[in-house]
């Protein structure tokens, strides 16, 4: 450092401008939002002919490594996004609703199909649940049957952007699915009992029970 860039006693010195080259100013939860968008990490969930779509948006040709959502994981407790592809029949739903609860928060959901939205053209078949928004919270729909990769992509770029709007801890502002799968089950269903024990509140937990 020479004298002459060294300020004097009293001398007024312009820091605004250092710091606008130098530091970076913005919130936690932006960084938190940025950093969260920015590195999905997606459990692979296909139950039809869409997962042959989504596992296309992997290779090469569509790079969806571009979004940090080319891992796709195995266990729930890793992921933070599932991706629901294809016809769900009442049958899968327990699981789907339980592979949802094993996924840490903040976590996301993307409906992806019209059989995964509302059931499809088996939507009055007395064994397909009419969209999987009745057991989890969907953030982003994805139609067509089966959409392209391209239609996941602009799904995933829609999700990010819902990601950046949200608060530093990640909730979402409907933590439970907006549809009511009771009214499509009778009461004396086994499923039906079984989903209902997979919403809070919760049974009370036996130790000596297997849990998945």
């Amino acid at each position: 450092m020479t004298q002459d860039t060294i300020p004097l006693l009293g001398q007024v010195q312009d820091i605004d401008a250092d710091v606008s080259q130098n530091i970076l100013l913005t919130g936690v939860d932006t960084i938190m939002n940025w950093a969260r968008s920015s590195s999905l990490w997606p459990t692979m969930f296909g139950l039809a002919c869409c997962a042959m779509e989504m596992i296309a948006t992997a290779t090469p040709r569509y790079d969806i490594a571009r979004f940090g959502a080319e891992i796709f994981r195995a266990s729930p407790r890793q992921s933070d996004l599932m991706i629901v592809s294809g016809t769900c029949t009442w049958k899968m739903a327990p699981a789907i609703r339980r592979i949802w609860l094993q996924m840490p928060e903040p976590k996301w959901a993307i409906s992806m199909g019209g059989c995964a939205i509302m059931g499809g053209p088996f939507a009055y078949g007395y064994s397909v649940m009419p969209g999987v928004n009745l057991v989890v919270p969907v953030d982003v729909y994805v139609p067509g049957c089966p959409p392209r990769p391209e239609s996941l992509l602009t799904g995933l770029i829609m999700l990010q952007n819902k990601i950046m709007d949200a608060n530093v801890t990640g909730q979402r502002e409907r933590p439970e699915p907006d549809g009511d799968f009771s009214r499509f089950l009778p009461p004396d269903d086994p499923i039906r009992r079984e989903l209902e024990s997979l919403f809070s509140p919760f049974p009370s937990f036996d130790p000596h029970e297997s849990v998945l």
